[in-house]
């Protein structure tokens, strides 16, 4: 039943962030195209803005998760009961905080942005996108939450996978019809209702909730670990638009809005792979199996690493094609920023890198004595995005997110030698300089590559011949780095004993 079920979240996710990374490129294009790239710029800074309200969470949805294990497998359905009320609590009082902020934000924010589209326009439009979130928080994360920890993320995977795709395809009509853009969010919002709809009625049906029970203190122990770590994470997500709303332009915020969905759907792809490694992370410090887990770990860091420089590095070869092609009728602002581009990639790219000293941090439950880097980080993120924005825009920001992403994972990479799984640091600088030569002779590989044509059947051809000489380029380093990993996992593709 384990496997059923993991391979059933894993394909479930994967189909999910698939999805999510077609219709992330679909939507935002006839958005582009039909209604400017200023609108583009005010639907992404509003979505950002509401996004904020998350600060709130206080990283709670990951306690409420794993304070459901335990009754889960026990099936004790009053303390899920209990859990599950009390998250209840928290989150829609969490839904009226949103509530008011979003009232908030429409009396002023229209003031702030700093194109004139008119008080009523924004404000209707704040007003369209913001229906969604509230339904989410007064009665869909909870639900939500339970399904992941019961082994059934797949259920929520498969909704949000339908609602996507229905939502898109909405979306595409209204706007061929000529509808306005507060129709199109409008019908946005109205089908992503259905996702806690759908959930609720699941849960309601398989789970012998009482969600009207009472109960005698806090039954979501530790409720409020994790808190340093959700609010840098949230800043870190937030930050960037929101200082090129405020202090650059909506055309700015529509340029960061493109590569962001291109790179951020990538990383999401990426992770998403990675999906389990964690858990059995935890497992092994867990048992201590301390010979067990520096083995696994090893293996874990090298693949991890491997991986993330093989998917952006070819991301940073074909981000700037792919969105030359994506925006080729869209002439309202200069979409070709290439340093922009390599940032943004490498940004991404870091916050992949540090995964392996992340999951060990989490799988060791490490979460107080690890909050100072995540307010650092969140710092650095913030400080120097403002005070680089005014004079260099959009590079400034992705140097902001660059800067605080590298710091953590050097700083984690440090913490998990000395406190955790004691990783010598001259194997995490192995692989680090492994990482910047495979970097290096990949990008003077590739560099000539070209476009032939602005079409997406030219950019599949040059994607392939690109992905193709980073994999020999990779391949040849690691024969030389790494030539028993290399040994090993030749014998295991081709079953050799």
């Amino acid at each position: 039943m384990r496997s059923k079920r993991l391979a059933q979240n894993t394909i479930a996710s994967l189909i999910f962030q698939v999805t999510s990374i077609i219709c992330g490129f679909v939507l935002p294009q006839l958005i582009l195209r039909n209604f400017g790239s200023d609108v583009n710029g005010l639907v992404n800074s509003i979505s950002q803005f509401l996004s904020v309200i998350t600060f709130l969470e206080l990283g709670l949805g990951a306690v409420v998760q794993s304070a459901l294990y335990k009754p889960l497998a026990e099936r004790d359905y009053t303390a899920i009961s209990k859990i599950v009320v009390s998250a209840g609590k928290f989150f829609k009082r969490l839904a009226y905080i949103l509530l008011v902020y979003v009232i908030f934000l429409m009396l002023f924010y229209p003031q702030v942005v700093r194109q004139d589209f008119g008080w009523f326009y924004t404000a209707a439009l704040i007003g369209a996108i913001s229906i969604s979130s509230f339904a989410q928080y007064y009665f869909g994360i909870v639900d939500r939450l339970l399904l992941t920890a019961d082994q059934r993320g797949y259920i929520q995977y498969n909704a949000q996978t339908i609602t996507l795709i229905l939502n898109t395809v909405a979306c595409a009509v209204l706007i061929s019809l000529h509808g306005t853009i507060h129709m199109v969010k409008l019908a946005t919002s109205m089908i992503y209702l259905l996702r806690p709809v759908a959930l609720r009625i699941y849960v309601n049906k398989h789970y012998s909730l009482n969600r009207k029970i009472s109960y005698v203190g806090e039954p979501i122990r530790q409720k409020w670990n994790g808190v340093a770590q959700h609010i840098s994470a949230v800043i870190l997500d937030s930050t960037d638009l929101i200082v090129l709303t405020l202090f650059a332009t909506l055309a700015d915020v529509s340029i960061y809005s493109v590569y962001h969905t291109v790179v951020y759907g990538v990383k999401q792809l990426f992770i998403s792979m990675t999906n389990g490694i964690q858990a059995l992370i935890g497992e092994l410090w867990a048992k201590q199996e301390l010979e067990e887990l520096q083995n696994v770990f090893g293996w874990v860091e090298w693949s991890i690493h491997t991986g993330a420089i093989f998917v952006f590095g070819c991301t940073a070869m074909l981000v700037l094609p792919f969105i030359q092609i994506y925006t080729l009728n869209v002439h309202d602002a200069n979409y070709i920023q290439p340093l922009f581009a390599v940032l943004i990639t490498m940004a991404h790219a870091s916050h992949c890198l540090r995964l392996p000293y992340s999951m060990a941090i989490l799988a060791g439950g490490h979460y107080r004595q690890t909050q100072s880097s995540y307010i650092i980080a969140a710092g650095l993120n913030i400080v120097i995005s403002i005070a680089l924005v005014n004079m260099w825009g959009l590079i400034g920001v992705a140097l902001g997110t660059l800067i605080s992403m590298a710091y953590q994972t050097v700083w984690m990479a440090v913490y998990n030698s000395k406190h955790l799984i004691k990783w010598p640091l001259k194997k995490f600088g192995k692989q680090i300089l492994v990482d910047g030569i495979t970097i290096l002779i990949g990008s003077i590989g590739t560099k000539w590559f070209i476009l032939s044509s602005t079409t997406y059947f030219s950019w599949v051809i040059l994607a392939f011949k690109t992905a193709l000489v980073w994999i020999i380029i990779i391949l040849m380093v690691n024969v030389v780095f790494y030539r028993e990993k290399m040994k090993i996992l030749w014998r295991k593709v081709f079953r050799r004993p």
